[in-house]
């Protein structure tokens, strides 16, 4: 769908306008010079002054029909020109919108959010010291979001503050990601930096040196400014993928490097593939007291788990869990996803049934994005998806199964090109919530990524600013530059927390 929109000329409402754009075609391009072949015409008026007024009408140029909206909200206070821009370009969007919504019929229960964290926009608001009733009106009335979505914000905004009362105090700790960029094999779906470990063992072991110098490093300027650690989280690729005798030597640096690991609230280590899980790794899990793991079985068909290239059987997933239980991991997540290729409701609801028997503590239910450098797609034509109807009803059906079962929704986060225009959300028995995912989530602290395509979060402990940082993706350019990148998040961590915001001993 080619759009050409009029009486814009500030390139800045592009990609805004694009993303909403995105929303209801699959394909899309917008412009805001005149295109010959544009499908569909947008006349944008909009006039500042006290108050932001935005009238769009929007033209089907092939039958001539046209649709109409307006809207106009106050020009609330602003200290920067950033500020002022955002209110104007969120009246423009929301009645873009609503054009969009009469023309195809389609309703955006997220309304003009885009982003990924919708939880966030609660929280500021909140913290801010807005009211519930105004918090959930603005986001109705200004940004457009059903009632069932700020429903289910305030619900996982509530869970979220109960499990961390202390979330908006955290800034002047940290929490660590260490990532380890090796699998078994690489998804169809996946662009996080993961690489086929068979045949790689130089670089493994190039690797791991690097990680274990970060680790001594950061945890020498931790000690130093007297920082303490809020959690651990080893994400990846598949930090299982290494040997037992590897994971030993990487929570022993753990334990000697970093501050009083002792009394870090939570570790996880995600232990995603199945196929890595052995009697070895989790006696090695035992010895340093790490109870909480993801098993991921994505899908309990076998025909979906050979197409998007996991190479586990259903039967693997479910044996490694009841090893698992057997070894005293008392805090199991497991991924599902929804929208797989070659998927329905037939086969979500079997997977569904399939988890019952399981009952991890907690449960992660992805939508599938179609993430821009991902094999599935470059290769879309290949993988057959379920149309965005059959997705409501399978979130739905996710929805009623962890209510039914006695998960309550903790954490939420959004991706580009999600199918359905749908959501992430992370469920868990009582007590069972992962208080990194909500760090991660949240931004409320400063998340130090160590390893290979880690990215670091530095969250100013004063103005909330946020900076980032990312280690290179591939295992060569981080065996030859780990020290360059250590040094780099060392100077910007030292800026960060200064005199005055370091935490006393």
């Amino acid at each position: 769908m080619k759009v050409y929109i009029e009486g814009i000329q500030d390139e800045r409402f592009q990609r805004p306008l694009q993303l909403i754009t995105d929303l209801f075609y699959e394909e899309s391009s917008v412009s805001l010079t005149e295109e010959n072949e544009a499908e569909l015409k947008a006349i944008v008026q909009v006039d500042v002054s006290t108050t932001v007024t935005a009238v769009i009408t929007l033209t089907e140029l092939a039958t001539g029909t046209e649709y109409s909206a307006s809207f106009e909200k106050e020009l609330g206070t602003y200290e920067t020109e950033k500020e002022r821009f955002k209110q104007i370009k969120n009246t423009v969007l929301h009645v873009y919108l609503l054009v969009l919504q009469d023309l195809t019929g389609i309703e955006q229960k997220w309304g003009i959010l885009t982003g990924i964290r919708p939880t966030k926009l609660l929280h500021t608001k909140l913290q801010n010291g807005e009211t519930k009733e105004e918090a959930h009106h603005q986001l109705k009335e200004e940004y457009l979001l059903s009632d069932e979505k700020i429903n289910l914000l305030q619900q996982i905004v509530d869970l979220q503050l109960k499990v961390v009362p202390d979330l908006y105090d955290l800034s002047k700790e940290v929490s660590i990601y260490i990532g380890i960029p090796f699998c078994p094999t690489k998804c169809a779906y996946c662009t996080f930096p993961a690489y086929a470990i068979n045949g790689r063992q130089g670089s493994v072991n190039s690797f791991l040196g690097g990680l274990h110098y970060e680790m001594k490093e950061m945890g020498r300027w931790m000690k130093e400014k007297g920082i303490k650690i809020t959690t651990i989280y080893y994400g990846g690729g598949t930090p299982t993928s290494i040997t037992a005798e590897e994971m030993d030597m990487l929570y022993e640096e753990m334990y000697e490097s970093f501050p009083d690991v002792k009394n870090v609230r939570e570790i996880t280590v995600e232990a995603g593939r199945p196929d890595t899980i052995t009697p070895e790794k989790l006696s090695v899990l035992n010895k340093w007291n790490i109870d909480r793991i993801s098993i991921n079985p994505q899908s309990y068909i076998q025909e979906t788990l050979k197409a998007i290239g996991r190479h586990h059987t259903v039967e693997e997933t479910i044996d490694k869990f009841h090893l698992a239980r057997e070894m005293a991991m008392n805090n199991i997540n497991m991924d599902l996803i929804i929208g797989l290729p070659g998927e329905g409701v037939e086969e979500f609801q079997h997977t569904l049934n399939e988890t019952k028997k399981l009952m991890p503590e907690s449960l992660t239910v992805h939508t599938l994005s179609f993430k821009r450098a991902s094999e599935m797609t470059r290769n879309r034509q290949k993988y057959k998806v379920a149309d965005r109807n059959e997705i409501s009803d399978m979130m739905q059906m996710a929805t009623d199964f962890t209510e039914k079962e006695g998960y309550a929704p903790y954490y939420l986060y959004r991706q580009k090109n999600i199918l359905g225009n749908l959501e992430n959300v992370g469920y868990a028995l009582p007590d069972q919530e992962s208080i990194y995912n909500i760090m991660i989530m949240e931004e409320k602290q400063t998340i130090i990524g160590l390893g290979c395509g880690a990215s670091s979060k530095f969250v100013h402990p004063t103005t909330g600013k946020i900076t980032r940082f990312a280690n290179p993706k591939d295992p060569k350019s981080y065996n030859d530059n780990f020290e360059h990148y250590t040094n780099e998040k060392i100077n910007i961590l030292n800026d960060l927390f200064s005199e005055e915001a370091t935490i006393e001993n």
